[in-house]
């Protein structure tokens, strides 16, 4: 058997090569049973969570069942001195594997190797992370997609153009204005009530037809049509973009 290949060891994501308990026990041949054991070798002085963690894991019994039981993670210096406790020829030999791990472990080329793959790691996880955050912003972005298009925008809107936005019709669009208080019907116009006209919503402009006659409109500024915007979604009202976003 090569020294190497004596008992298997594995390391932790902060840099600590560990054996496992159980395989620990097998290889030194100890006649105790592991669960009076290990118990034992902690009367030494060793910490949980410090120099060993506990390990819960399952297998399958020769019936088809599966039972519990308990392993633990050792560093490998917790396992140097439970070699040395056991005062035998296996035990010489384990501890002397273990040192010659340890001189490896430690050497300049795996000092450096371990380095490597902890960038790695951060780097993979940072590109986990963006990936989170460009998915986050793409939630984000019907909302700001909506606004940049009216932003972009700086003409005056017939109402019928702004319902347009939402799949409504003009007269759909008056008239749930209406009922969220917003306008009241003057003849033929729309005008804002009294506690929205001064906030710059809307212009009403007259064009005239002849000089006996002339015709009075109201058109919405994208001020005005933000604010519907806030309002409308407040009430579950989305625009078409930002609903065929969300369906996609």
């Amino acid at each position: 058997m090569l020294m190497t290949d004596l008992i298997p060891t594995h390391s932790n994501e902060n840099g600590n090569l560990l054996v496992s308990g159980r395989d620990l026990h097998e290889f030194l041949e100890v006649k105790t049973e592991y669960r009076h054991w290990f118990p034992r070798m902690l009367e030494y002085g060793f910490a949980e969570n410090v120099d060993f963690v506990a390990i819960v894991q399952k297998r399958p019994t020769a019936q088809g069942n599966e039972t519990t039981y308990t392993d633990h993670h050792i560093k490998i210096e917790m396992a140097k001195e439970i070699c040395m406790i056991q005062r035998n020829e296996k035990g010489k030999l384990a501890r002397q594997y273990f040192l010659d791990l340890e001189r490896k472990w430690n050497s300049p080329e795996m000092v450096i190797k371990r380095a490597h793959e902890f960038l790695e790691r951060k780097v993979a996880a940072l590109t986990t992370e963006n990936l989170v955050l460009i998915q986050q912003n793409n939630e984000l972005k019907p909302k700001a997609s909506y606004y940049d298009m009216v932003l972009q925008n700086k003409s005056l809107l017939s109402v019928s153009k702004i319902a347009k936005d939402y799949g409504m019709s003009a007269i759909a669009l008056n008239k749930k204005l209406y009922e969220l208080g917003i306008q009241y019907k003057q003849g033929d116009i729309w005008l804002l009530y009294a506690k929205h006209q001064d906030k710059g919503y809307t212009q009403t402009t007259t064009h005239v037809i002849d000089a006996d006659k002339s015709r009075v409109s109201t058109k919405w500024t994208q001020k005005g049509r933000l604010f519907i915007y806030d309002l409308l979604k407040r009430e579950g009202i989305l625009p078409v973009i930002e609903r065929e976003c969300e369906a996609s």
